[in-house]
């Protein structure tokens, strides 16, 4: 079959590699000039299912109140005059509830431990590099209450079968033997030890040079204008110069500018751009940097070690799509490093980046058919879409082939979201598929 993605960013790219590994047609489609340049390009670095949970949790509007005040806040809502804003909380806000939480972290989880064994195959079968380091993720406790609110997600590793070690001030220092400079800020930590790094855009770079060798085709510099449905299906995608590209099947992986196609075909994807930032540093001192991600609990923000450089990402603003570089944001990414890895890295270097993280309300992505008969999602995948991609693209190119998938795909379908009620006027649910 002939398939035409709509996205190049890591969701889009290796929707490509695993449609094109099972037998498909593949173009891929892209306003940028070339893969992995917008949300893929400067993210955190962490692959991390164990870390895997959804933002909607039980005291986080508490919290996002107390978080106005604070100097550093993980989370910062700046009101817009867009109506999805608003709905959008309120949907999240539903989300907040423990039964909630426990449904939406497990099928997160599940997803994200099978995206890693996809994405273990993939190396193996691609031969990709992109700096990767299989040394878990180690999430620092800077209070007491903070490890002890830890107990509701362990109980949640525990049911998943995700090891994991609870380890005290002296264990996180023989974890990361960087964080001996700054021991005393921190009273221990949570390890998982299955968890990896890597840097993402050199991932989906080369991904996407590999999927060419199997015949993909990329289009960049082609910005999209509309989808063209007669209410049945998808009859062509119109560009902005005006060409019309058809195929048999549609995937749409546009991330945060999914929804903006897809509500004039009659698709409200409850998708936000929650915008992060990241700051890219030299190495300064093997000894003092870190070894792996270290995730700082209080600031919410990641501290991931590649090659020669450091990745310090974190921070989620409600801000809609303004792409402003807040140095009030850069500070609280300096301060992080600086106080943990002193002597870690270059801050004085640092390059500063931001970019929009799809964010659903229940923080799990829409994967699948749709009720028009050739469309597709893979989207919504928030601050996990690198943790997420392979095994959400496989799983949706299973579904694509008529393949049985490994995962229950009613947990990630867009069906969650509308109670079988909407689209049935397009005389196809997405069940049928």
């Amino acid at each position: 079959m002939q398939v035409l993605i709509l996205g190049s960013g890591v969701i889009g790219v290796t929707s490509a590699w695993y449609l094109a590994r099972a037998g498909h047609q593949v173009t891929v489609v892209d306003r940028q000039p070339g893969a992995g340049l917008e949300t893929s390009f400067g993210n955190a670095g962490m692959i991390s299912p164990g870390y895997s949970a959804p933002w909607a949790a039980p005291g986080v509007p508490f919290k996002a109140v107390k978080w106005m005040l604070a100097k550093h806040p993980p989370l910062s809502i700046r009101p817009t005059s867009d109506p999805h804003q608003y709905r959008w909380m309120v949907q999240m806000l539903a989300n907040c509830t423990e039964a909630r939480y426990a449904v939406n972290k497990e099928r997160m989880m599940r997803l994200a431990e099978y995206s890693r064994d996809c994405l273990m195959d993939l190396r193996t079968d691609s031969g990709v590099d992109y700096e990767h380091r299989e040394q878990g993720t180690l999430q620092v406790f800077r209070t007491q209450k903070q490890m002890d609110a830890a107990a509701q997600d362990i109980a949640v590793l525990e049911r998943c079968g995700v090891p994991y070690e609870v380890l005290d001030r002296e264990g996180c220092v023989r974890a990361e033997p960087g964080l001996a400079a700054s021991a005393d800020k921190i009273i221990g930590g949570l390890r998982l030890p299955n968890d990896e790094t890597g840097d993402c855009h050199l991932f989906t770079t080369r991904l996407a040079a590999k999927a060419a060798e199997l015949g993909v085709e990329f289009r960049y510099n082609c910005a999209i204008d509309e989808l063209l449905s007669d209410g049945a299906q998808i009859n062509g995608v119109r560009l902005e110069n005006g060409e019309v590209l058809t195929a048999d099947r549609y995937v749409l992986a546009l991330g945060s500018y999914s929804p903006k196609l897809a509500r004039p075909i009659g698709f409200d994807l409850p998708i936000y751009p929650v915008k992060g930032y990241s700051l890219t540093l030299p190495v300064a001192d093997e000894a003092m940097a870190p070894v792996s991600t270290i995730m700082d609990e209080t600031y919410k923000v990641a501290v991931t070690r590649f090659a020669d450089r450091i990745r310090v990402g974190g921070m989620a603003e409600l801000t809609g799509f303004d792409d402003t570089l807040k140095e009030k944001r850069r500070a609280t990414l300096e301060m992080v490093v600086s106080d943990l890895f002193p002597q870690g890295g270059k801050v004085a270097e640092a390059t500063f980046w931001t970019g929009f993280r799809p964010m659903t309300p229940d923080g799990t992505p829409i994967i699948g058919a749709s009720s028009l008969r050739n469309l597709y999602f893979n989207t919504g995948h928030g601050t996990l879409g690198w943790t997420m991609s392979c095994g959400s693209s496989k799983l949706l190119a299973d579904l694509l082939s008529g393949e049985k998938p490994a995962l229950n795909a009613g947990d990630y379908s867009f069906d969650r979201y509308t109670n079988h009620k909407e689209h049935q006027h397009h005389g196809h649910p997405a069940s049928a598929h």
